[in-house]
């Protein structure tokens, strides 16, 4: 799955409703994923971690957990293409998700749920980037 097909996936699946935690968006694209050949369910699993990667810089932590920072991150990934893109180029606009706590914790666990639906067993995932906050040390290095 390459980077376009990832967002429009986030685009199709976003519910046309207030959706705050992301939790309809999430079981929409379990549905979809699990739908789907595991190619699928494995690219979009490498997109989601490197989305998130992209942003974990010190610009956006705003002194949070790592796990609100996490949260955070994957609310601005469903948030969409263009609100992501919006941050990335202006942390500022990633503050009202830090302040508020907007969080869309379920976003993570879609690929290992639709692993699951597929195969009938448990994911031991590993991607080429790691989504957990602080590991993009790059990101957090002093210029």
């Amino acid at each position: 799955m390459n980077e376009n097909a990832f967002w429009q996936l986030i685009d199709d699946c976003t519910p046309s409703t207030p959706d705050p935690d992301a939790e309809q968006l999430a079981m929409a694209l379990t549905n979809r994923l699990s739908a789907g050949p595991l190619a699928t369910v494995i690219g979009f699993a490498e997109q989601l971690s490197w989305a998130l990667y992209r942003l974990d810089r010190k610009e956006y932590g705003h002194d949070l957990s790592s796990d609100s920072f996490l949260y955070t991150r994957a609310a601005v990934v469903a948030a969409s293409r263009e609100a992501y893109e919006a941050v990335l180029r202006d942390p500022q606009l990633f503050t009202p998700y830090a302040q508020d706590l907007i969080w869309a914790e379920s976003l993570l666990y879609v690929p290992d749920e639709a692993y699951s639906r597929i195969t009938g067993e448990e994911w031991d995932r590993s991607t080429r980037y790691s989504y957990e906050s602080y590991s993009n040390t790059a990101g957090w290095a002093d210029e």
